[in-house]
Order: structure tokens, then sequence, then C-alpha cells
């Protein structure tokens, strides 16, 4: 169950430090992913450059690092990530217009509510006067980082590879059976850099799942 979405070595032992422990679970978990030819296919490979270094913003969901990724598989995904509790989504798209992306966003503030500010590359879809009035109507501040450095926008960038290795190892089931499979394993598992679950820092709680199923008080 903690291999199910293919999460690699690291983010696999802090989802199951999370919920439980056996004699040996570090090594057990390694060898785990190193036996998986899956896994191992989709290792990548060393960062080229460094990243962007952003401020970690101490409020949620106040900066929002968004970009296309893809096409991946024949598909295109709009990656938008919360610079506080590194909580992402990722929403299938149809196409690549300032449209699409409006929607799909006006669809996420009606559940997290408006952000600050949102850091974004110079495509089209982002730069236009329609996305423009959008931000502006909304009063949220827009950043563009540098054209064709996809580093300086270094949350967005660091997700964008995130996701496709996810979603390059779970082969079972519709797009949108994927998609959530690899969210809610990101929404749930202990971040690296700040120790906690997206869920935990954006909503203060930690989401049920089937690994809870397994405490005998249930």
């Amino acid at each position: 169950m903690l291999h199910d979405a293919h999460p690699g070595i690291v983010h696999m032992k802090g989802l199951a430090r999370s919920y439980v422990w056996w004699p040996g679970m570090d090594g057990d978990i390694e060898e785990t992913v190193k036996a998986c030819e899956i896994c191992q296919m989709s290792r990548h490979a060393p960062t080229k450059a460094k990243v962007h270094p952003w401020e970690w913003t101490t409020k949620r969901w106040s900066r929002l690092h968004i970009d296309f990724a893809g096409p991946f598989q024949g598909k295109v995904f709009l990656i938008v990530v919360d610079a506080h509790s590194k909580w992402l989504e990722v929403s299938l798209m149809s196409s690549m217009s300032s449209y699409a992306v409006i929607n799909t966003l006006r669809l996420l503030f009606a559940t997290h509510g408006l952000p600050d500010v949102i850091v974004s590359d110079n495509g089209a879809a982002f730069t236009s006067t329609e996305f423009q009035e959008f931000a502006d109507c909304n009063g949220i501040c827009r950043v563009n980082t540098a054209p064709y450095h996809p580093s300086s926008n270094g949350q967005a960038d660091r997700m964008v590879q995130t996701t496709k290795e996810a979603l390059s190892r779970i082969t079972q089931g519709e797009w949108q059976t994927r998609l959530a499979r690899f969210l809610l394993s990101q929404h749930v598992t202990p971040n690296s850099s700040t120790g906690k679950s997206p869920a935990e820092l954006l909503m203060n709680r930690r989401l049920t799942t089937a690994l809870d199923r397994l405490h005998p008080d249930h």
C-alpha cells in the first residue's frame, strides 16, 4: 500500500513513518523501490541547475506557482502549487488557452479562496490581456519569471517533473483515476522541506486514507 503510487524511497519512508513501523522498515522500503522496475525506469536525471530560491511564505494559499506540464503521453496538464504547504493541484486541460486556465483556476479558488500572488512563466496563456484582467478583477498580483528558464519558477518546475515521473509510474486506470491516486499520495506524504504533509499545512488536518484502516481501533 505504501508503494501503491510509486512515490520513491524518500517519500515512501515519510509516508510509512506517518502510519506504521516494523523492525528494519527503512531497509525493506529501500529494497522494494530498488527492486521495482517501474521506479528504476522513471528515475530523473540530476538537477542541471539550482532552482530559483523563492522565500517560504508563512501564509497558506498566498503565493501560487503555476505552469503547464506536457504534452505528456498526448495530454496537457495545468500544475498549481501552494508555496506554503506544497499542496499540489494537477488539472487535465483541453487546451492551453487563457480561457481554459481561468476556468480551471476559478474552480480551485472556489474551494481554497483567492491567492495574493500568482507566479508563472511568460507563456501566452499567462500574459494575455484576458488573464491580466482576471487577475486585476480579483486583486491578484502576477509575477512573471524569465522566459526560457523554467527553473526560475522553481516550485512549479519541480512539480512538473514530479508529476510526469509519478504518472509514468502509475499506469493502471483512466487519467482521472491516475491523477487522483497520485494527488492523494502527494497530499498526505510529509514534505522533506516542511516536515509535514501538504494537507496538514493547508487544511490543518490529516486526510484519511486506506492506511488509516490498518489501525487496530478501526
